[in-house]
């Protein structure tokens, strides 16, 4: 069971065996709550998919949750800055509660890494790639190497937060990244989109036509390569007899 103070939200698939799991993080300044309709919209085979709040509210009565240690404000355009300094709470959230707490735990859920996706918009994309190469990097010192392997990261409108560990070149995490973003005035910057080929691989990126920037997808053409994603990611059992052993 995953618990917490209005924290998470979790949806499971109808009649069907919960292969895989798909956490949703939301934005800077919103809530889980959105995020788990969204889940129910998308309504992915063999997938349970869990909507996690953000660990801290906005401060000044504004209303909404960050993923940051901290709230800063860019100075250019005098709005919250998603790129928070650190993201060690969030961190401790994400990675040490719900995915190694409880996700792979084997006395608890008991996935293996590849059958865990995350998918993050914004501040919460930022989050989600910072979780994933995290996680690889905790995996590279350890004998479980071989499993530093998720299943993979939607991250729109979002990309490497500057506080995120540089992995070796001949190292990069194994994850496979999608990156969806605006053609003109996109909140993923140059040099944070290079900060994401520089730490994933492989690594896909796909422009929206929007000209004010990112926002949730919303039209077939912005999901069709989200859906894509993950028809090649999710994992199937159906149709594997009861008993059967994975050997890869």
């Amino acid at each position: 069971m995953l618990t917490g103070p209005l924290l998470i939200r979790h949806t499971a698939p109808a009649n069907q065996p919960a292969t895989n799991v798909l956490l949703l993080l939301h934005g800077l300044g919103d809530s889980d709550r959105p995020f788990a309709n969204f889940a129910r919209q998308l309504n992915l085979p063999e997938t349970a998919c869990i909507a996690i709040r953000g660990p801290k509210p906005l401060p000044f009565d504004l209303s909404g949750f960050h993923w940051g240690d901290d709230i800063t404000v860019d100075s250019s355009t005098g709005a919250l800055d998603p790129d928070a300094p650190a993201f060690s709470a969030a961190l401790r959230l994400v990675l040490n509660d719900v995915l190694r707490g409880v996700l792979l735990a084997p006395e608890k859920c008991g996935y293996r890494p590849r059958s865990v996706m995350l998918f993050g918009y914004a501040q919460g994309a930022m989050t989600a790639l910072h979780v994933a190469v995290e996680f690889a990097n905790s995996c590279s010192s350890s004998s479980s190497s071989a499993d530093a392997e998720l299943g993979g990261v939607v991250a729109v409108g979002g990309g490497m937060p500057s506080c995120s560990p540089l992995l070796p070149v001949d190292a990069k995490a194994r994850t496979p990244v999608l990156v969806c973003k605006a053609t003109r005035n996109s909140a993923v910057s140059p040099a944070q989109l290079q900060r994401v080929r520089d730490a994933f691989d492989p690594v896909e990126v796909r422009e929206w036509n929007r000209p004010g920037g990112e926002g949730m997808p919303r039209n077939r053409d912005e999901m069709l390569p989200i859906m894509q994603f993950f028809a090649r990611r999710l994992r199937s059992v159906r149709g594997v007899p009861a008993g059967a052993v994975e050997l890869s």
